[in-house]
């Protein structure tokens, strides 16, 4: 066994891959600054020693095998300056992760800029619930097992399932994160863009993309949004077989007479355009369906039968921050948490919530935080994508300092043009000591019976949930 020291352990996906590989008997050692619940109760609860804040004499204490390098360091943090110029190996989270947990099991790839935790997370329930023990890394927690990565449970012809980020690797190595994880199975969601801090446009996700398609065996498959002419145009180069999921008809995998209450969504399954069962899901939304189909698709090229998955798919348990119900509150008012950051999984999302809470009100708090929604890049397409809200609080942009004004998003333009469709708009953190407190005194004198309030954000709302559950 070998010892490994994560630089950057407070990462999700840093955490749950040094906990993993901790189980699988290796020694594990890490730092991080800012290390806060969830993640630093998730590596205690696990006892993994992590040292809080970097420095030089962390790495001299423990003199580990190999250097984990999350991809938020950078040169000049003075524990990546001692391992360079002390010869220590240096490992890219991915690379780990292809070497010491995907190995020689059949990888199964989620990829796509939306849907990847859902997807992944459904797929490895589908394949637990089989029988298949697969091993598993998610960029988030699914509820089905409450840890994010784990090894195979199969010693021979086992699976492993991957999310597979499109964001770069570590600072010595740019390329995209899934271009490492040797997919047999693949699965492209659909491709926008995204990541404007390392990418400069659309074509050059797509080049990504590309590489990712042309890593899959002939013997292997890709699974491909059918409804998304840019990942159909991708997969189009694949030299493996190709199937198609979506609500088109033409697509090998798709889905009708699609219907949803409080818990579940309910839809009849087609595969060549010929019903093949009736399945349940306590997903909802359209885009959730497109999920469960390229997870129903992949489980069945798996091995697993459709009875298999019709039994399973009614237990799956949403990942956490994926349309959450964080509770429901005095006068029927319903607490939401998703992760959306970027305007179609704003838009989708909101669109889900009406369809499920049909003729409440939707209250939308959203959090410009991701390194594309904090610049000017999707200000017209933010203004667009909040349609079913009735009521908007834009939370304070984060870290503006980043950014030329010309550069950044601008929230009070953002603020006008929503108004002027109607809405009620609050502009949050004018006064930075009183954010996000200010949301509340905004919201509390707004609520109405049977308001759903959506929290919207990749980050912690600087602490705006806990605040909300005790004011409601």
């Amino acid at each position: 066994m070998s010892s490994f020291y994560f630089l950057g352990i407070g990462g999700t996906a840093m955490a749950s891959v040094a906990v993993a590989l901790s189980h699988a008997g290796h020694a594990v050692t890490g730092s991080d600054t800012q290390l806060y619940p969830p993640m630093s109760t998730f590596l205690d609860d696990h006892n993994i020693r992590y040292f809080s804040g970097f420095s030089d004499k962390n790495l001299q204490s423990v003199l580990p095998d190999a250097v984990i390098v999350g991809n938020a360091i950078s040169r000049g943090n003075p524990e990546l300056e001692y391992a360079l110029d002390h010869h220590l190996e240096l490992i890219s989270m991915p690379d780990l992760v292809r070497h010491h947990l995907i190995g020689h099991n059949t990888s199964l790839v989620v990829a796509g800029t939306h849907g990847k935790t859902t997807t992944t997370s459904l797929l490895a329930w589908l394949l637990e619930d089989g029988g298949l023990k697969p091993g598993f890394l998610v960029g988030g927690i699914p509820e089905n097992f409450s840890i994010g990565c784990r090894a195979s449970g199969r010693s021979e012809e086992g699976f492993f399932v991957t999310e597979g980020d499109e964001y770069d690797t570590a600072f010595f190595d740019k390329r995209s994160k899934f271009l490492l994880y040797r997919p047999d199975i693949a699965i492209i969601n659909n491709i926008e863009f995204d990541h404007a801090d390392i990418f400069d446009s659309l074509e050059d996700i797509k080049r990504s993309f590309r590489l990712f398609v042309n890593l899959i065996p002939r013997n292997g498959l890709l699974l491909v949004n059918g409804d998304d002419p840019v990942a159909v145009d991708i997969a189009s180069r694949a030299f493996c077989k190709v199937e198609r999921f979506g609500l088109s008809t033409d697509s090998e995998w798709s889905a009708t007479n699609i219907q949803a209450d409080s818990e579940t969504s309910t839809f009849d399954l087609l595969h060549h355009g010929r019903i093949i069962g009736t399945l349940r899901v306590p997903l909802f939304g359209h885009h959730n369906i497109m999920n469960a189909l390229a997870a129903i698709a992949a489980a069945i090229r798996s091995g697993l039968s459709l009875d298999a998955l019709t039994r399973a798919m009614p237990r799956f348990r949403r990942p956490k921050r994926r349309m959450e119900i964080v509770g429901t509150y005095p006068r029927n008012i319903t607490l939401v948490e998703d992760f959306a950051h970027h305007p179609t999984a704003i838009r989708v999302t909101l669109e889900a919530l009406s369809q499920l809470y049909a003729g409440r009100r939707i209250i939308t708090c959203f959090e410009p935080r991701s390194n594309t929604t904090t610049r000017n890049i999707f200000q017209q397409e933010l203004s667009a994508c909040f349609g079913p809200a009735a009521v908007v609080v834009l939370g304070k942009v984060h870290r503006p300092d980043r950014y030329a004004p010309d550069k950044s998003l601008n929230t009070l333009r953002l603020k006008d043009e929503l108004e002027g469709q109607g809405k009620t708009v609050f502009l949050a953190g004018q006064d930075s000591a009183s954010y996000p407190a200010d949301i509340v005194e905004f919201l509390q004198p707004q609520l109405q019976e049977g308001d759903v309030i959506a929290l919207l954000s990749n980050g912690s709302f600087g602490g705006l949930k806990n605040l909300l559950m005790e004011q409601l």
